[in-house]
């Protein structure tokens, strides 16, 4: 009966606190305090794909003495860091018969792409999708910044920061759309040991936009809260092709101001019945309170939207079920391919890593492969959108 007397705030803080420490003291395990984080190298096929040529000529410019020098394993195996892979692509596009073969970002006239992926339901694969995402864009060539919208910061953690240690004095995107003397978003940026990658971390201190917002409105604030995370964008515009942002799994004013920033929306959907019920009312939620954002000027206004199938299982029939009832409502917003159900990604988010941070060696090649696959499929099919949107339909 101990339970039922002690105060609800002390054993809550209680656990909080156990929680707090074994986290830490995992994490220091996994990658201690002094320990820059890396990223693996990848074989030279695995490179060779990701600049769609043979590995035969990769092995030629090796030979030739030209671009960087790869690592050499047992039987000769080559592996490249993500800096080589770089190098790479701008050896090969000033040989490009197309430009933007091999850096397919922004070109003159091209506007940034913001990426807000959300759900009203947490668990949809929300911060995986996202994760995957803004470091394919990466490894592909793009200059990404990815956003961590959700004060939970599971993206952040996921790229190596953990808020109540790493950001005990902000360093979020609160500080960059607060009302109160807000700081340039350039000076909040942090490197990631992805090349190409930065991120702006999350932790709980988002949750004081949601605070403060109420009362700015009430003040009649010369800035309107759904224009703060656009304007703080606005002001790295230059640096990047693209952004991803994790909003939180709730329509605050954080949401809707990422909403109004955004290009793009993508929305994640489990494939059970409960889930986009859910789904549905998010939606409802979203196109009233938006509408409202329009009608006070804000720019509502996107090159494209699309649901994404996480978290599937081909052999479950009221999954398939489900999809195919999407599909027959949404159309060609329902991306074609889907993210698998795999305990390759769940055993890697234990590492707290992606797909493509994990040595593929952990797994049995057929649950790698098949779980790549189909994250593969769905950021090329995203990244033609974003081709689309600079008006590249063609490849071109």
């Amino acid at each position: 009966m101990k339970d039922i007397h002690q105060r609800i705030d002390s054993l809550v803080g209680e656990h909080a606190q156990k929680l707090s420490e074994r986290l830490q003291a995992h994490r220091a395990q996994l990658f201690p305090p002094n320990a820059e984080r890396i990223l693996r190298k990848f074989t030279s096929g695995e490179v060779a794909d990701l600049l769609g040529v043979k590995d035969a000529y990769l092995r030629k410019l090796h030979l030739d003495g030209k671009g960087p020098s790869p690592e050499i394993r047992s039987g000769g195996r080559r592996y490249y860091t993500p800096q080589d892979i770089q190098a790479l692509r701008e050896l090969l596009e000033q040989g490009a018969k197309t430009p933007g073969t091999y850096l397919p970002g922004r070109r003159d006239g091209n506007k940034l792409q913001v990426i807000t992926v959300i759900n009203f339901k947490g668990g949809s694969g929300k911060t995986t999708t996202s994760a995957h995402l803004a470091q394919k864009l990466a490894l592909d060539g793009y200059r990404v910044l990815g956003i961590d919208l959700d004060p939970q910061a599971s993206f952040s953690a996921l790229h190596g920061f953990q808020p109540e240690f790493d950001l005990l004095d902000g360093g979020t995107l609160y500080d960059a759309i607060r009302y109160d003397d807000p700081v340039p978003l350039r000076e909040i940026i942090r490197k990631t040991y992805f090349t190409n990658l930065d991120l702006v971390p999350g932790n709980l201190d988002l949750m004081e936009f949601e605070h403060e917002t109420p009362r700015a409105i009430i003040d009649g604030g010369s800035s309107l809260f759904f224009t703060r995370v656009g304007e703080a964008l606005s002001s790295v515009e230059a640096d990047y092709d693209v952004v991803v942002m994790d909003c939180p799994p709730q329509l605050g004013f954080v949401t809707m101001s990422a909403l109004s920033a955004a290009t793009a929306i993508l929305v994640t959907v489990h494939p059970q019945m409960l889930d986009v019920m859910s789904m549905c009312q998010f939606l409802l939620m979203t196109s009233n309170l938006l509408g409202v954002v329009a009608e006070a000027g804000g720019d509502m206004s996107y090159d494209w939207l699309r649901y994404v199938v996480t978290r599937y299982e081909p052999g479950d029939g009221p999954q398939n079920q489900m999809v195919s009832f999407m599909r027959s409502m949404f159309g060609e917003h329902v991306l074609n391919h889907t993210v698998l159900k795999s305990t390759a990604i769940s055993d890697a988010g234990i590492t707290k890593q992606t797909l493509y941070e994990v040595e593929k060696s952990q797994f049995t090649r057929s649950t790698y492969e098949r779980a790549i696959e189909s994250i593969n499929a769905v950021n090329g099919e995203i990244e033609a959108l974003i081709q689309q949107a600079w008006g590249r339909g063609d490849g071109t």
